[in-house]
């Protein structure tokens, strides 16, 4: 070919690839939460964004809506969608120059289920999941299902898609969120989209604004070993021949760097890619990667729910977790816990944020397994939850607290709230999983007795003069006590004395 006709050839294929990039930066492109089969949240104004060319016009179109939003220098725009009733299916459709349309869209309930393994166990991996599969024809339940991704950066984006639940898929949901969801389809029968993104062995700290941990002076010694990892990682990637032990660490390094523990890799990873999208709640089911600092998890927890619902920008949004089942070795004796000790700081939040729940599942773990199988009945207290406080269904959906305590000779007098239609102990009339310690704050076995007027009655012949009382305080503590709900009392202790977490930082 003659020299000049190629450099012809070279100079419009230089050409092409620039038109050809130049029209895919100019394409009008949403994050993957929008998408066929998606669900908008009923009865409140809803967010819908996305990127373009700078200064490019884009119209957002659904039912009889239509709503325009000019790109800013960034490419970002957004609209904001007017309140719609329960319904569909409808077309979301969105044009500048070019469209981008999702049909089969309904509008209904959303909520986030979030947090770490529990929450991500899918269905085909719990109890009767050959019965759930079958029975699973609900086009009005759809979940999508986010990617484990460990990043500094947000990430805009990802590949994942809404599904409509069917037999055929709907192994792969989280199970404590498909039966939560089911509940709500079922009892509200408006649409109910379960926005999954849970990472099994999650840290709380992964899930906050790295900014937001930096700036509190109780997560220093955090954040300092987050620094020395990260110079670590840079060094050691520096090395040119790096020894098999230094490889070992680098791989070890590398793990944290893009992991589920680092400070603000999910917020990054994860979370940013849909935050801001129209839900009605969230719920949780994490703490297990935290027990070892239950003490700190007082107040991360409590600074993880707010910072979520300062950034999603739609008030104090409802947020119910789960409390960590028993697990591990039951023991005869009274002995310290993390386990116990993150469960307190779990009940505690419910005290510092509004609109917070826990649904209390210490009857249904395995002692050999962390991961119960009876995803079932979680779902359906943390729908008891929902359905009381956001939808106005009389059901009862707290468990029994303690409130108060007052001593009477060589016993302890407890009182306790939220007492559904009385107490109803299981399988033998004494209420077991209590213990009783005197001045030496050395705890021991008590008998307990249900009191005419709901109270309790607690006391060991070991302890002469009680003077604090604990029930379900261990690891896998032996425990039996239930309202006629079937609500478990929440483990609890009246001491405050120091635990075995108090310095973990």
């Amino acid at each position: 070919m003659h020299p000049s006709r190629m450099r012809n050839w070279v100079l419009a294929g230089l050409a092409f690839i620039v038109l050809a990039s130049n029209v895919a930066q100019a394409d009008v492109k949403l994050p993957n939460v929008f998408g066929d089969h998606m669900v908008l949240q009923r009865n409140q104004k809803n967010k819908v964004w996305g990127m373009a060319a700078a200064g490019e016009a884009v119209t957002v179109t659904l039912d009889k809506q239509s709503l325009t939003a000019t790109a800013g220098a960034d490419g970002a725009w957004h609209v904001m969608l007017e309140p719609l009733p329960a319904g569909g299916p409808h077309v979301l459709a969105v044009k500048g120059k070019n469209e981008v349309k999702f049909e089969d869209v309904l509008v209904g309930e959303v909520w986030v289920c979030s947090g770490q393994s529990n929450m991500q166990w899918s269905v085909n991996a719990s109890t009767n999941a050959d019965l759930e599969r079958l029975a699973a024809k609900n086009p009005n339940l759809r979940m999508i299902n986010f990617p484990q991704v460990g990043k500094q950066e947000p990430v805009w984006t990802h590949d994942r898609k809404w599904m409509v639940c069917t037999p055929e898929n709907v192994g792969g949901f989280s199970a404590v969120g498909y039966f939560f969801g089911r509940q709500l389809q079922e009892t509200l029968d408006v649409p109910v989209g379960m926005i999954n993104n849970a990472w099994g062995g999650s840290a709380c700290e992964a899930w906050i604004n790295r900014d937001i941990l930096a700036a509190d002076e109780k997560y220093k010694p955090m954040m300092e070993r987050t620094a020395a990892n990260e110079a670590a990682f840079a060094a050691l990637s520096a090395k040119q021949d790096p020894t098999p032990e230094e490889k070992k660490q680098l791989q070890g390094l590398g793990g944290f760097m893009g992991g589920n523990s680092r400070p603000g890799n999910i917020y990054n990873g994860v979370l940013k890619s849909h935050l801001g999208y129209g839900i009605k709640g969230a719920i949780w089911y994490q703490g297990e990667s935290n027990a070892g600092r239950a003490y700190q998890y007082r107040d991360l927890f409590p600074l993880m729910i707010k910072s979520w619902r300062d950034e999603w920008a739609q008030g104090d949004f409802p947020f119910y977790w789960v409390q960590l089942a028993d697990f591990r070795g039951e023991k005869a004796e009274p002995a310290e816990s993390d386990w116990a000790e993150l469960r307190e700081a779990q009940t505690m939040t419910m005290t510092k944020l509004p609109n917070t729940g826990e649904a209390v599942i210490i009857d249904i773990g395995e002692g050999k397994d962390i991961h119960p199988q009876n995803k079932l009945e979680v779902g359906k207290r943390l729908a008891r939850w929902a359905l009381a406080k956001d939808y106005g269904v009389q059901v009862a959906y707290h468990s029994p607290q303690y409130k108060s305590m007052e001593a009477a000779g060589d016993k302890l007098v407890l009182t306790f709230d939220f007492i559904n239609n009385g107490w109803r102990p299981f399988d033998v009339p004494e209420p077991r999983g209590f213990t009783v310690a005197g001045e030496d704050k050395v705890f021991h076995n008590a008998t307990a007795k249900i009191l005419p007027d709901g109270k309790i009655e607690v006391s060991s012949p070991k302890v002469a003069k009680p003077v604090a009382a604990r029930y379900g305080w261990a690891d896998n503590p032996v425990v039996n006590l239930f309202d006629a709900t079937g609500l478990p009392l929440t483990p609890f202790r009246t001491d405050d004395f120091p635990g075995v977490t108090i310095n973990n930082k």
